[in-house]
């Protein structure tokens, strides 16, 4: 039997991943961003296929990854984790760079940076993993921790959006903890 509590020990970080250009792009809150070469560089991001923002990554064949600091703003996350930019657009009235590809960079709440083009993807279920050459990578704020999933969770009371690869439905979890005792 699966103790769905055991998923909450894996160590995350919390990134937003934009893709587009100057006339649209979008971005999401994700936990899944991880260096999978060095040489080259190369990282990988899972998005759910119902993201608006898998479109633009389809699309435009790049992507970057905004890190950001432990103390991120709560407005971040239900504007880039619970809201569709299929409804409003994510990046108004952001602080936003555009990287060598011309793809959206958030500068709000973020300590560093990655632009990747992508270069593989693969079909994992209800999401994508893209995989992606590094082109760019900047720090922004060298006096500040990253945030991990963990901290969100723990500290901020964070919940996975229902596109979190890491979502788990409340409900089920109870059941499965009532079951096991």
């Amino acid at each position: 039997m699966i103790n769905f509590k055991a998923l909450f020990e894996i160590t995350y970080g919390l990134y937003i991943v934009c893709s587009g250009d100057k006339r649209r792009g979008n971005g999401f809150i994700s936990n899944t961003v991880f260096q999978v070469t060095s040489e080259p560089a190369k990282f990988a991001v899972c998005c759910s296929k119902n993201n608006f923002t898998c479109e633009f990554i389809e699309k435009y064949a790049h992507f970057s990854v905004s890190v950001l600091v432990k103390n991120t703003e709560p407005e971040i996350f239900g504007r880039f984790g619970f809201k569709s930019g299929k409804d409003f657009n994510k990046l108004e009235g952001m602080n936003v760079k555009f990287g060598m590809t011309g793809t959206p960079i958030v500068l709000n709440d973020s300590l560093a940076y990655l632009e990747c083009n992508v270069v593989q993807k693969f079909d994992v279920g209800t999401h994508w993993l893209f995989v992606g050459e590094l082109i760019d990578a900047q720090i922004l704020d060298e006096t500040n921790e990253p945030l991990t999933y963990s901290y969100y969770r723990q500290i901020k009371k964070g919940i996975a959006p229902k596109n979190a690869p890491t979502y788990i439905d409340k409900s089920r979890l109870d059941r499965k903890m009532e079951s096991s005792k």
